[in-house]
């Protein structure tokens, strides 16, 4: 059985879990998410926790198993806590500000960058750090990765966004030839 998939999924207060088949609603105080999952997956909730559990043993429902817990744990814990991603910006001159709600990059280039947040991400800057928070972790994973990719890490200096706690591989440069 999947080492994932057998875990039950533990439900805080104020979290609301509607099961259809091949789908999963989950309502809670920081939004709500909906995610379709395999058809044949059994899904129950059971003293404030969710179980999932598949019918046999055949390749297709072993791989969803663990794949429908971790996206609906994911879920969960997004309408409860929420998901967030810090991203580091390095270099001088590097910055980056808020004006409203809309995120504005100075990262070296002859014009600012601006990135608007999608429904249900919002961005909030601490000095050189920006966070990306929502309920959807793939939407704030892409978010993050979407700001990264506006200036990422160059390996000579380290300059650029990266994400918090990321190292970067640093080379050499140009030596004296004497």
């Amino acid at each position: 059985m999947s080492r994932v998939g057998r875990l039950p999924v533990p439900l805080p207060a104020g979290v609301n879990v509607e099961i259809d088949p091949g789908r999963v609603a989950v309502k809670g105080p920081r939004g709500e998410l909906e995610q379709h999952v395999h058809p044949d997956l059994h899904i129950a909730v059971a003293d404030s926790t969710i179980v999932v559990t598949r019918p046999s043993d055949k390749r297709e429902h072993r791989s969803q198993h663990g794949l429908a817990r971790a996206l609906i744990q994911n879920m969960v814990t997004g309408v409860s806590d929420g998901h967030q991603k810090t991203l580091e910006i390095q270099g001088t001159g590097y910055r980056a500000e808020m004006d409203g709600a809309t995120l504005v990059l100075r990262v070296g280039y002859s014009h600012l960058v601006r990135k608007d947040p999608p429904d249900g991400i919002e961005f909030s800057v601490e000095g050189q750090l920006v966070h990306v928070r929502g309920a959807n972790k793939q939407a704030v994973g892409q978010q993050a990765a979407e700001i990264r990719a506006v200036r990422p890490p160059e390996p000579y200096k380290g300059k650029g966004i990266r994400y918090q706690g990321e190292w970067v591989r640093r080379k050499q440069g140009k030596s004296a030839i004497g």
